[in-house]
């Protein structure tokens, strides 16, 4: 896996946090704290442990207590996958 996009974050947390229905993941939510979005540290749990499973990157506690919106979550995921065939 060589790409981790906002697009695989929102599908990430439709599918085990679920959406707020007066929240449109679709949209302009890059930049939206992760609180005024509905998620809570529940729903970021759930998230740590998609992306642990699906892609293989590990989010410590304290990196997680830094990624406030989602364009900081995509931003370390992306920048801790590995790329195909680096994988000993």
């Amino acid at each position: 896996m060589t790409e981790f996009a906002l697009r695989d974050l929102t599908r990430i947390l439709k599918s085990c946090a679920g959406v707020d229905d007066a929240v449109d993941l679709d949209g302009p939510v890059a930049d939206t704290a992760f609180e005024d979005l509905g998620y809570d540290s529940l729903a970021l749990f759930e998230l740590v442990g998609r992306v642990r499973r699906e892609y293989g990157v590990e989010l410590p506690d304290e990196a997680v207590a830094e990624m406030a919106t989602p364009r900081a979550a995509v931003d370390y995921i992306a920048r801790h996958l590995e790329p195909v065939g680096d994988k000993r």
